[in-house]
């Protein structure tokens, strides 16, 4: 879609959709991607694996997130699917028992494809910035990168990027070092 001539994305527009994609609806436009490569996916589960001991189950870590792969975020008009996000327990003290949360998360992530690139950082980017979501991590497999953005006000303050085989801490999961090479399997 897209034009000024063109009408609104709706809800129905989404489950019209074929399996096999997944789509989104941004400033009433909707967008259309494939399902996730493998490496794309490969990345996305490995996160979660790392943060979900220490974070999500409170192994290890201090606890405290519920984190979610692939939430249906209906924030506003706009409808989002990030690849991962979290909610803190005092936020959000139970999962609801829906297909979407309206809450917005505390962090987010979003990995980045050659067909999701623009759209996670164009257009999602100040979506997440107006429903206050404190924390977004931009993850390139391709690049092999790690982008961790902070709120400041109503934009987001890059932090310092992070490449390759290093080990990190990032907002907000500082409290974990982070081993990259685990992301990109080398």
């Amino acid at each position: 879609m897209g034009g000024s001539q063109q009408r609104k994305a709706s809800y129905a527009d989404l489950e019209a959709l074929p399996a096999h994609v997944v789509g989104e609806i941004v400033a009433g436009e909707l967008y259309v991607s494939p399902r996730p490569a493998l490496p794309h996916a490969v990345v996305a589960g490995e996160l979660f694996g790392e943060l979900r001991n220490p974070f999500g189950m409170g192994r290890g870590g201090p606890g405290g997130w519920h984190l979610v792969i692939e939430p249906e975020l209906h924030l506003g008009e706009d409808v989002l699917v990030p690849d991962i996000a979290g909610w803190r327990h005092e936020r959000m003290p139970r999962i609801p028992r829906t297909a979407a949360s309206t809450l917005a998360p505390d962090w987010v992530c979003e990995v980045l494809s050659p067909s999701t690139r623009t759209l996670d950082r164009k257009a999602k980017l100040p979506v997440y910035a107006r429903e206050r979501v404190r924390h977004v991590w931009l993850v390139d497999p391709d690049a092999r990168t790690l982008e961790v953005f902070r709120l400041e006000g109503a934009n987001y303050l890059p932090m310092i990027p992070h490449s390759g085989r290093v080990r990190v801490r990032a907002e907000p999961f500082e409290a974990l070092e982070l081993e990259l090479a685990l992301l990109w399997k080398e």
